[in-house]
């Protein structure tokens, strides 16, 4: 395997990075600060607005696609350092307009979508007018098995009505969200993994209800947000389907393993981004009268979390490799190791940064609380360890059985 960056990749790597020195890091405290203290915590601080025109401008924009004419038509192995110099600060990716799920949700516009919704939602979603929500979890099944889902979607004449209750759809508060992607059952006496439809439902459809913002860890995210939200009697055109009924299932398969390989690659930055600062921090602490850069331990947290980061680094950039080689179906097994690895390995290295921190690590101060937060979602977000882990187990058991077999 050759992991050399290219030299279309190193110089968007070059650029990426001073990008985020000059305007990114130093807007973190603004952007927060307008949450914390705006009037109405559910709009967009100005300073997004600002740094987005200036990517734009700057062409470092949409890089998250790959061979597409829509983005810059990286590969995944490009894309993946790129996304995690984007992923060293909570609010980067969506600078360069690479934040989930709108990344996730403009592929499936790019895969499955009609020409009429590429134009409707597709291109605002490019051009970053416009943000989006995708409604899969359910409060009342296990959402981590998709077929699960209760949300009817039921055809009437030339509309489809839906009824159901979803949750964690991450964005759905965000002002700018116009469009939501839902996935829904639409015959509940078909095959197994043919049960399921996702269809487009406007936010302001009659009968959406946005009924409260979920909390994670106390924080409601705003402005982004994480919406429990009721459709009741929603109707909107048959024109809406994706792909068609029953492709739901096949839909939110391509859809989930790209967007959780990103998950991965923004939390290598995260994590890369606290080993930096517990550096720095064992530099200029002093305690029991001498650095924190010479007490052991410290040194022992540093190494270890080295060698994890390049661990999960060289996992990533291999499943990137698999998938851009032999397709993201194929690759399955390898999304699967990286998404079980990478957050944990950043939730215990950012874990490490906060304790060499003291009280300062668990403060607005410093990013670590919130990547701390970020790291321990992932860890259930977009199927918990404990499906990847026994959707991975089973395909190798059934893997060496077959060999033996032959």
């Amino acid at each position: 395997m050759d992991f050399t960056l290219s030299e279309r990749t190193r110089s968007i790597a070059d650029r990426l990075t001073a990008f985020m020195e000059e305007h990114v890091y130093p807007a973190e405290a603004s952007y927060h600060a307008h949450v914390m203290t705006a009037a109405d915590r559910w709009t967009i601080p100005p300073v997004m607005e600002e740094l987005k025109a200036k990517a734009r401008e700057q062409g470092l924009w949409n890089l998250w696609l790959p061979q597409s004419d829509y983005g810059k038509g990286l590969t995944n192995l490009e894309y993946a350092p790129l996304s995690e110099i984007m992923g060293r600060s909570m609010i980067g990716a969506e600078v360069f307009n690479c934040s989930a799920p709108d990344t996730g949700n403009m592929e499936v516009f790019v895969r499955y979508g009609t020409s009429a919704q590429k134009k409707r939602w597709l291109e605002p979603l490019l051009e970053g007018r416009i943000r989006s929500a995708f409604c899969m979890t359910e409060p009342e099944v296990a959402s981590s098995d998709a077929t699960n889902v209760r949300c009817s979607i039921v055809a009437d004449g030339d509309s489809y009505v839906i009824n159901g209750r979803k949750w964690w759809a991450s964005g759905a508060l965000d002002p700018r969200c116009e469009i939501m992607i839902v996935m829904g059952k639409s015959d509940p006496d078909a095959e197994r993994h043919k049960q399921q439809s996702m269809i487009l439902v406007p936010t302001a459809t009659a009968g959406v209800t946005m009924v409260r913002p979920m909390q994670v860890f106390g924080h409601d995210d705003a402005p982004h947000g994480h919406a429990e939200i009721v459709l009741e009697n929603v109707r909107v055109p048959r024109e809406n389907m994706l792909l068609g009924e029953g492709r739901g299932f096949e839909i939110a398969q391509g859809r989930l393993g790209p967007g959780r390989i990103h998950h991965c690659m923004r939390l290598i930055g995260c994590a890369q981004r606290a080993l930096e600062l517990m550096c720095q921090r064992a530099h200029q602490r002093v305690a029991f009268g001498r650095p924190l850069a010479e007490q052991g331990t410290v040194r022992e947290d540093i190494a270890r979390s080295a060698c994890e980061i390049e661990q999960a680094r060289l996992l990533t950039l291999a499943a990137a490799d698999r998938m851009d080689r032999e397709g993201n179906k194929a690759a399955r097994d390898a999304v699967a190791m990286i998404k079980i690895v990478a957050p944990s390995m950043a939730q215990t290295v950012i874990d490490r940064a906060i304790q060499l921190f003291g009280a300062m690590g668990v403060s607005q101060d410093t990013f670590l609380a919130e990547a701390w937060k970020y790291a321990r979602t992932i860890r259930i977000a977009d199927g918990p360890d404990a499906v990847h882990l026994m959707t991975l187990g089973r395909h190798l058991l059934r893997q060496h059985g077959m060999a033996r077999q032959a």
